[in-house]
């Protein structure tokens, strides 16, 4: 049966009531509760993503300033963004819409009709409404253009055929069921919707198993070693069609390395094995595109 959302495909509710949290792993729900990655410097601007550096000017020439990490975050949204074909005035799903910041660069850069960022973290959603209290303030009595909702990528909150453009910046690393979500966004897309999402996948099975003793997240159990080509069958499984995967890891690792190292807050401490993990053929940062089937 399909689940209705709280106030209609259109207009996502942002009254705090709502379905039960989901059930999130131990570390995921420290790291986005009460630790709150946000304030983290790594994620200057509070995007919380690794960043693509590629429009950054002249960024292999000099010291990366906390405003060239700003942008590198958002650029990254840009990228995924720029992929789907005249969204103005098409609705869209961020799936892990931490704070609501790259929600809103999609409403005032991108010119969407109405954006919905969904979290499975209680705490995420408050954020983003405290974050976009202002925005949200501008829409009151207009049709929603903006809204957020409690809701696991597995299991959304919204009917069928409910947007246009579902997309998921830095997110998908924490997913416990992938074929899950593939379904789901199969489901809430319209027919001629699109899909977008980039983050970090394992290029191969071996990769996977290692990625686990070079880098904590993994083994901690904050993310899961998803193999890239697995994530790309598993959307062509759930019916998505022309499912294209593009590294970006040139734009991505390098100067995301050097910006850590040029932070004595963060050198030492923060896990920086990436660009290691990178070079030695372990992973790679990826943006993945589909369409409705």
């Amino acid at each position: 049966m399909t689940q209705q959302p709280p106030a209609g495909p259109t207009e996502p509710t942002d009254h705090p009531d709502g379905p039960a949290p989901p059930d999130l792993p131990e570390r995921v729900a420290k790291i986005y509760g009460e630790f709150d990655l946000s304030t983290v410097s790594a994620f200057a601007g509070g995007f919380i993503n690794f960043g693509y550096w590629a429009g950054v000017p002249d960024h292999a020439d000099r010291p990366l300033s906390e405003a060239d990490r700003v942008r590198s975050e958002q650029d990254l949204y840009r990228l995924v963004l720029g992929t789907f074909d005249r969204p103005q005035g098409r609705s869209a799903l961020e799936v892990g819409c931490g704070r609501g910041l790259g929600c809103a660069l999609a409403l005032r850069e991108f010119g969407l009709g109405q954006v919905i960022g969904l979290d499975a973290h209680p705490d995420q959603i408050t954020r983003a409404r405290e974050a976009n209290a202002a925005l949200l303030g501008a829409f009151a009595g207009t049709p929603a253009r903006l809204g957020f909702l409690l809701g696991a990528a597995e299991d959304i909150p919204l009917p069928d055929d409910a947007v246009d453009c579902l997309y998921s910046v830095e997110a998908a690393q924490h997913f416990r069921d992938p074929a899950g979500f593939a379904r789901e966004a199969a489901r809430v897309l319209r027919a001629t919707g699109r899909l977008a999402l980039t983050t970090f996948f394992a290029r191969t099975h071996e990769a996977a198993r290692a990625l686990p003793g070079l880098l904590p997240p993994y083994a901690d159990g904050l993310d899961v070693p998803h193999v890239v080509d697995d994530v790309a069958a598993t959307l062509a499984a759930a019916g998505l069609r022309e499912v294209r995967v593009r590294p970006i890891g040139d734009g991505v690792w390098e100067p995301y390395d050097r910006y850590m190292a040029q932070r004595p807050e963060l050198r030492d401490e923060w896990p920086r094995r990436y660009l290691t993990a990178y070079r030695d053929g372990l992973l790679d940062y990826y943006v993945i595109t589909a369409m409705a089937g």
